[in-house]
């Protein structure tokens, strides 16, 4: 392929968050009852914690929000310009013009709706031992509207795209968005994924994310979500590679592309289920001195895998470019990269 026929040839819709990022303590996780490998929505009792963690804490500022990561991520493992776009809501400050200016220096084509009342989005990262937990102040990004994407210079990148990509936590923002979009994609013949993003969202957005699954083509989350899934289901069985294969079997939309999930964890394989069969890659493990955390890990997975995906590639390739992807990632603070991936 032409890198011409790669324009746009990738859409991602999400939340953008900037991450506020620091390592805590467990003193600091307790007081504020956040648990380690979770993400939630802030509550009230969460809102002073981002004070705080300045406050006591090292932060790093970092452009983020799940679904922005991996379009970035795919951005850099293609290196291709434009070859991927963006679309959610910012606040009119300067953490949105802060995040704009990364995104673009990225290579990724952001349309941004820039909302007057809201601030900006934030996402406080604990990191205790390498491991984080996220707390979104959605803020803007909860502003989203469908007649942002309705308007023709918005919508004309998901006409242009051929791949679509929707973090779960989206589920919470605008379904109505990620309806139009998942029935242009079943209408047109194209590839439409999403993420099950975290255990909140498959138990109380259950009935939302219910209504996308049929359209699903690729289904990513790791092992606590999809054990999160089954039980809310009803499935009673605690094993992923049946979870998956259950995923993959769910009914489909339409009948142009097979369902393929694909399930990482952690250090352990990643699983992958189509046609009733389970097939499970070894990650790169990483000594332990080595990591720094896994925020954005799941996220540049994704990145990796999605990057092989458009070129048409098979899915051991597109695995194998996510735990690349992924094991840069988590040697860095949040989802970051070098200038130029090593990956061939």
């Amino acid at each position: 392929m032409a890198s011409s026929d790669f324009d746009g040839i990738l859409l991602g819709m999400g939340n953008p968050l900037l991450d506020v990022s620091a390592v805590v303590d467990q003193e600091f996780l307790d007081k504020y009852d956040i648990k380690l490998n979770n993400a939630i929505l802030a509550e009230d009792k969460h809102l002073p914690m981002y004070d705080e963690m300045s406050e006591k804490f090292t932060v790093e500022y970092i452009a983020g929000g799940a679904t922005q990561n991996s379009i970035k991520v795919a951005q850099w493992m293609l290196q291709i310009p434009g070859a991927t776009s963006y679309m959610g809501s910012i606040g009119k400050d300067k953490y949105g013009e802060a995040m704009k200016k990364d995104a673009t220096a990225a290579g990724v084509n952001v349309h941004y709706h820039e909302d007057e009342s809201a601030g900006t989005g934030t996402c406080g990262v604990c990191v205790v031992g390498g491991e984080r937990s996220l707390i979104a102040n959605l803020s803007a990004a909860n502003c989203y509207k469908v007649e942002h994407l309705k308007k023709p210079e918005n919508w004309a990148l998901v006409e242009k795209a051929k791949f679509y990509y929707i973090a779960g936590f989206f589920l919470t923002v605008s379904p109505e968005s990620i309806q139009l979009v998942r029935e242009h994609a079943a209408a047109n013949n194209k590839v439409f994924t999403m993420n099950l993003s975290a255990p909140f969202i498959c138990e109380f957005f259950k009935d939302v994310q219910v209504k996308c699954l049929p359209y699903m083509d690729y289904v990513f989350g790791n092992e606590t979500e999809a054990r999160t899934f089954s039980r809310v289901h009803g499935w009673e069985t605690d094993d992923v590679e049946q979870i998956a294969i259950k995923i993959s079997q769910l009914p489909k939309a339409t009948g142009t592309y097979k369902r393929t999930t694909v399930i990482t964890q952690g250090a352990d394989p990643v699983v992958v289920a189509e046609d009733g069969k389970v097939k499970k890659y070894p990650v790169i493990l990483l000594p332990k001195e080595k990591l720094v955390d896994t925020n954005g890990a799941g996220d540049a997975f994704v990145g990796g895998f999605l990057s092989q995906l458009v070129h048409g590639k098979a899915i051991e390739e597109c695995v194998r470019a996510g735990c690349y992807a992924s094991n840069v990632v988590i040697q860095r603070s949040g989802c970051t990269y070098p200038e130029k991936p090593d990956f061939n």
